[in-house]
């Protein structure tokens, strides 16, 4: 995998990373809303992220634009339907799809959920949870083998928001999701606004859900809002993105050093000026998570 750089952020050149943790600086979901605007005013977006699902398709619009902004921007697959815990086979449609795509337009990585999304064949369209066990690790580690033979590359992973638990787990989703990336090879995209979704929703520390993670494995961090309902949180990607998530980025900053982030908006989507400002929070709160790290 190329360590693709932007030239459009000063961060970029000043941050050091090891050689196992590319550093592609601080991007944004790739919208409908913003394309003509990316391509016109170029704006000082390090790279984006584009929903696979979206641009796998023969030809038209979407490819036309992503095309014209690859030319500008690294980019970064992230997809939806991968399925990677479910119990029907693989979908190798989807994965020649996914692998022509990729082939396409060479994204820094490719990346989807540890999740599965539907069954016997009916998607649920929904990012489902797993038992955290071993039979599962067994199961998802085996998949996610199969689908990195056949990409010809290392995945990423992403966790989860979830809303209910299994009774058959055995261990922490912090150690279930090392174990998947230990024992598999693959790198791990940390959602830090899913921790502390599913910690609110489960009654767990984020902190040691971040601090039970190897920070060698995580790539690339998720940033997004959610809707707070009191006793359940939902992770919507409608809202800016709050304190509390804020401030367990920067802690996840201090611990595991600097990382590759982006910030999802998935409804309600602002101006990309909106979003530019954002981004710019984010720069600012890695910049502080860094400056907290040496003088620690």
């Amino acid at each position: 995998m190329q360590n693709l750089i932007s030239k459009s952020s000063r961060a970029v050149s000043e941050v050091q990373t090891s050689e196992t943790r590319p550093w592609l600086g601080f991007g944004l979901g790739l919208r409908t809303e913003h394309f003509d605007q990316v391509l016109e005013t170029r704006p000082m977006v390090d790279w984006f992220e584009i929903t696979s699902e979206n641009f796998m398709v023969q030809g038209g619009k979407p490819l036309h634009y992503l095309h014209a902004i690859r030319e500008n921007y690294p980019l970064v697959m992230h997809g939806v339907s991968l399925s990677i815990g479910s119990m029907d086979p693989l979908d190798e449609n989807y994965l020649h799809r996914l692998k022509e795509l990729a082939h396409q337009i060479e994204p820094a990585w490719v990346s989807d959920h540890l999740c599965w999304t539907g069954v016997d064949g009916i998607n649920s369209h929904d990012l489902l949870p797993l038992p955290y066990n071993e039979e599962a690790i067994a199961h998802v580690v085996s998949r996610i083998q199969q689908v990195q033979d056949f990409l010809g590359r290392e995945i990423l992973i992403e966790n989860l928001s979830s809303y209910v638990e299994f009774t058959q787990s055995q261990m922490s989703e912090w150690e279930f999701v090392s174990e998947v990336s230990k024992r598999s090879g693959c790198r791990l995209l940390l959602d830090v606004n899913n921790v502390y979704v599913s910690g609110r929703n489960h009654g767990f520390e984020p902190m040691d859900y971040i601090r039970g993670l190897p920070s060698e494995s995580i790539w690339q961090i998720h940033l997004a809002g959610h809707s707070d309902y009191g006793d359940i949180v939902i992770d919507t990607h409608d809202h800016d993105i709050p304190k509390a998530v804020w401030d367990l980025y920067e802690n996840t900053i201090v611990l595991h050093g600097p990382t590759t982030t982006m910030i999802e908006r998935d409804d309600h989507i602002p101006p990309l000026t909106e979003l530019l400002k954002e981004l710019d929070l984010a720069r600012n709160r890695h910049d502080i998570a860094l400056f907290r790290q040496k003088k620690a």
